[in-house]
């Protein structure tokens, strides 16, 4: 392959030393003041810069705004020859091509083209393979009119022609094409936005770009919001760029507060630390979550619209249904003697995490909790005795019969402790795919919100009542008080979202826990199911799409 066109001579070869004077100016000014008596235009001496012509302390740099800084040695000029660029024999995704021109879908992973120091495994040595005819541009880029980030993935456009190459650059400057992408980014942002901020250089970061003040270049982008996983964690939008700078959308993003997922370079750590609480979503998320989604040019030729549309690769689909999981918050509740403590025992074995409203008053009400301090300085000794012991439930419950108000009195102070213990218990299994709580008065008190499923246990209301007048001590009269605190069983059952029946017997029982598990997992898939065909619907079109992504359970 020969040479690039835009080269010095062959025996041009310049060397300095930065002085003091000269430090913080930039490389092609450095350069021109130095070839002004040659007659070398500004503009050529940023293009042999660009193509690798010249050196800094004997690296190649191929930024003309580079500034400098005293004492650096800088050539110009010769450079040893580059190897030939081989053609690659490795897949290349094509959705389009003809005599002119190729389209494809770039996989993540995959560098566009040579650099200094990377001189083969691109896209260019694939191209090379599949399209001959390329060889026959000059260059280390034949064909390459834009670029993709490494890991970014869609579409491209390649020219197969120096006429196309020429028309499509043209239409690129010109804004004559539409770029659209996929991105997955941080939190919530407005429903749609424009961000207008020029971009340049970091200040301090060589390989990043940042917004900056002065020196930037202008920078438009334009997105929408698609979709937003649970509890506001990231969001999909669509981004339409209106021009076309190194790394532009990573760097908006992050401007407006919403960086990439997935970005070492542009994501601070502040914004990912959920991340790592959620099982199974640092596999999966890997790179940042940008794709080529749309692309819409002038065919080089006749200059008709061309109009192409990717489907996102799988880790963009795993990485919005692993990271938009949630635990499954199930309430059990039924009436008094229905089963829950021994159905939630059950649950327990099959290594569910389980919480239990009795029992969190009973540690509440333990010497020095929360609960027990709140009775104390209420009631004095009426119902705690001693002061090294528990609160006597007993004789609370009974005045609780005895006196009006008093129940809901109780009920005002220990009610937000138990609902404080049951958000601490879902915060400790907050990785857990499911959780049950046992809370007798979950429809009564209004925590339904909190949940994402109600489950009641009916039993039979003869063998209730044995079972509470054998095992509880019960008798007609409390019984009857603790019901009436409730709603009717009809009621309270009708009122859940899944009605369950204690069969009478340990055994049945515990084949009921095994069906509720089973019943739940469903439950769970279709719920993930019906996510993923939501998101297919926004982004894949109707005869492209299927589910190709497994369902986390």
């Amino acid at each position: 392959m020969s040479a690039p066109a835009e080269s010095p001579t062959e025996q041009m070869e310049l060397v300095a030393v930065v002085d003091q004077g000269q430090a913080g100016i930039r490389l092609d000014q450095f350069w021109m003041d130095r070839t002004r008596h040659l007659g070398i235009t500004r503009s050529k001496i940023q293009a042999w810069i660009k193509n690798g012509f010249s050196r800094v302390d004997g690296r190649p740099c191929l930024r003309p705004g580079r500034r400098l800084a005293t004492g650096e040695r800088l050539e110009l000029g010769k450079v040893p020859p580059q190897p030939a660029l081989r053609p690659e024999n490795q897949t290349l995704r094509i959705v389009y091509h003809d005599d002119d021109l190729v389209v494809l879908n770039k996989p993540a992973g995959l560098v566009v083209h040579p650099a200094p120091g990377l001189d083969h495994g691109t896209l260019v040595h694939r191209l090379l393979h599949h399209f001959p005819e390329l060889s026959q541009l000059e260059g280390a880029r034949p064909g390459i009119v834009h670029r993709l980030d490494k890991d970014t993935t869609g579409l491209m456009a390649v020219a197969l022609t120096e006429v196309a190459r020429l028309r499509l650059t043209a239409a690129f400057a010109e804004r004559g094409v539409e770029k659209v992408y996929l991105a997955l980014v941080h939190g919530r942002p407005d429903p749609s936005g424009l961000v207008d901020a020029p971009i340049g250089r970091h200040p301090t970061s060589k390989t990043r770009m940042a917004v900056v003040a002065k020196g930037g270049k202008p920078a438009h982008s334009e997105y929408t919001l698609l979709w937003t996983a649970p509890k506001d964690r990231f969001s999909l939008l669509s981004v339409r760029i209106l021009s076309g700078r190194t790394h532009q959308i990573r760097v908006h993003m992050q401007h407006i507060g919403h960086p990439l997922l997935g970005d070492p370079t542009y994501c601070p750590a502040v914004n990912a630390t959920w991340q790592s609480a959620i099982p199974g979503l640092n596999m999966v998320l890997q790179r940042p979550m940008l794709h080529a989604w749309k692309l819409g040019l002038p065919h080089p030729r006749s200059e008709e619209p061309m109009d192409f549309q990717v489907t996102p690769p799988k880790d963009i689909f795993q990485t919005i249904l692993v990271g938009s999981r949630t635990t499954q918050r199930v309430g059990l509740t039924g009436m008094p003697g229905c089963g829950k403590s021994l159905l939630l025992a059950q649950l327990a074995g099959q290594g569910i995490p389980v919480w239990s409203a009795d029992k969190a008053v009973a540690e509440l009400y333990r010497p020095g909790q929360d609960g027990w301090e709140l009775l104390q300085r209420h009631y004095g000794e009426r119902f705690i005795p001693m002061p090294t012991e528990p609160v006597d439930k007993k004789a609370l419950l009974q005045a609780m019969q005895e006196i009006p108000g008093l129940r809901r009195e109780v009920e005002a102070m220990i009610h937000p402790l138990v609902k404080h213990h049951l958000h601490a218990f879902w915060k400790t299994h907050h990785a857990a795919r499911v959780t049950v709580a046992e809370v007798p008065l979950l429809l009564e008190s209004g925590w339904t919100s909190g949940f994402d499923l109600t489950v009641g246990l009916a039993c039979d209301p003869p063998r209730r009542r044995a079972w509470l007048y054998a095992n509880r001590g019960w008798d007609d009269n409390l019984l009857a008080d603790m019901e009436s605190w409730q709603w009717p069983e009809a009621k309270k059952l009708q009122s859940c979202d899944l009605v369950i029946s204690n069969p009478g017997n340990r055994e049945g029982l515990a084949q009921v826990a095994r069906s509720l598990s089973k019943v739940l997992r469903w439950l769970r898939t279709q719920g993930v199911r019906r996510r993923l065909g939501h998101v297919q619907a926004l982004v894949i079109p109707a005869s492209q799409r299927e589910c190709h992504v497994s369902t986390p359970r």
